[in-house]
């Protein structure tokens, strides 16, 4: 009986496989993955001031520790012990909320990210994965999106206009970015004839989607730039203009909360970044039954993926300069979601054409060459469309629209604990005697 049981267990599929986790196991992995994320938000702020730091011919952290390298762990130490000031105006259930709605999603995304192949681990034979669900994709992107909740709600809740001026950007920022995310992974569910995460990772062994799919990977890595509020997008907590943005009237743990939603949403694109385009935990150039992308060592080549993207992050802060809110608007709904689209077209075109057996793949590239080619001819050709006119609006020298100058901003109606302590005031207070008296009859005293 043993050789057959040995023979059942190596048919098993991945899903197969965590199904028959026992308990322990189960709970291990959750804990693992709970992990990942705080550990390598502490590495990841010192990794990005140390080589911001070099990049701008600065040193950077350099007295905690050897090198500076625990400087992450004492800020740790130091945030849970600093003073919690709540404002007045803030609507104090939502305002201690937030943070937690934030942080929470970010920490459960990872559980769907496959981390390596078939492992033995303490003698039960399993995969580096914690769930494999058939819409693994969809669990992702769920888990990266209701991230924003815990942003608006932030900016609302505060009771101040700073704060929410950057929920509303935020929100605005993740629905754009949300719709060019997805439609990226579009190329890769068509391709892999899955929406699984291990299922795409076994479907790259004969060729990376980051080659095949470059459009969609292209989009990818900037919708995921735009959706975790990283430079140059990083408009909701844009100091230059709003402060701090979301959270400017947090401190303490609370603050420390939103910082690690931001780095492990950092992570979270990254490793799906690497499950979807870069072949997940394989090695390049070998066979799934090559030694390299057996056992434990995988890991090692994920890892080195995923640090390769996080290290773009670091780059791209260090590099450019913040966009402007309508500048980075447009490049969401006007190139991002329309490339998109076309770029869709064109993948189901041509898996059609393969599928029924017509023209080669030289051949269907130099006809989308041509029609590119002809495209781009047409559209140089086409006249610049010449603007009326009375169709103008009063601007500035720099070309902006002026507000009207007798413009008024409204009162903020007061919430929470500053309307209740008003409310106690003004019945235990008596209103001033005007008139009563020797003073008020004849004005003398």
């Amino acid at each position: 009986m043993t050789p057959f049981l040995a023979q059942a267990t190596d048919q098993m599929t991945r899903a197969e496989l965590l199904a028959d986790d026992p308990w322990w196991l189960v709970l291990l992995k959750a804990v693992v993955i709970l992990l990942i994320g705080p550990v390598l938000t502490v590495f990841l702020i010192v990794w990005e001031r140390k080589a911001i730091g070099r990049m701008q011919n600065r040193p950077g952290p350099n007295r905690v520790g050897p090198n500076g390298y625990f400087q992450s762990l004492a800020d740790a130490i130091k945030l849970p012990f600093k003073e919690q000031i709540v404002p007045d105006g803030a609507d104090r259930k939502v305002y201690f909320l937030a943070p937690v709605l934030s942080a929470v999603p970010a920490l459960i995304a990872l559980s769907a990210i496959p981390f390596g192949p078939r492992v033995s681990i303490f003698g039960e034979q399993t995969v580096l994965q914690l769930v494999d669900l058939p819409v693994g994709v969809l669990l992702v992107l769920a888990c990266s999106s209701v991230g924003v909740y815990g942003i608006v709600l932030a900016g609302w809740s505060s009771g101040s206009p700073y704060p929410l001026l950057g929920g509303l950007r935020s929100a605005a920022q993740v629905i754009s970015y949300e719709i060019a995310m997805g439609l990226s992974i579009v190329g890769v569910v068509l391709y892999s004839q899955s929406m699984a995460t291990g299922d795409i990772v076994a479907a790259q062994s004969h060729g990376w989607y980051f080659y095949l799919l470059l459009p969609s990977f292209v989009i990818y890595l900037i919708s995921m730039v735009g959706e975790t509020n990283r430079a140059p997008f990083d408009l909701p907590e844009a100091e230059s203009e709003l402060v701090g943005g979301f959270h400017t009237e947090y401190s303490s743990m609370k603050f420390a909360m939103f910082f690690l939603a931001e780095y492990v949403n950092m992570v979270i694109v990254s490793a799906f970044a690497t499950t979807l385009f870069l072949g997940g935990w394989m090695f390049p150039f070998v066979g799934l039954d090559s030694p390299l992308n057996q056992g434990w060592l995988p890991i090692l080549w994920f890892v080195i993926k995923l640090f390769a993207l996080l290290f773009g992050f670091i780059w791209l802060r260090g590099t450019l300069p913040r966009y402007r809110y309508d500048q980075f608007m447009k490049l969401g709904w006007k190139v991002l979601v329309p490339a998109n689209l076309v770029w869709i077209l064109i993948i189901s075109t041509i898996r059609a054409i393969r599928n029924n057996g017509g023209l080669t793949t030289g051949q269907i590239l130099i006809g989308g060459a041509i029609v590119v080619v002809v495209a781009v001819a047409i559209a140089l050709l086409v006249p610049e469309k010449k603007r009326a006119d009375g169709d103008s609006v009063p601007v500035t020298g720099g070309g902006f629209p002026l507000p009207p100058l007798d413009l008024r901003v409204p009162d903020v109606p007061e919430r929470g604990a500053g309307k209740r302590r008003r409310r106690v005031a003004g019945r235990t207070s008596e209103p001033a005697q005007v008139g009563a008296g020797k003073e008020g009859s004849d004005g003398t005293v």
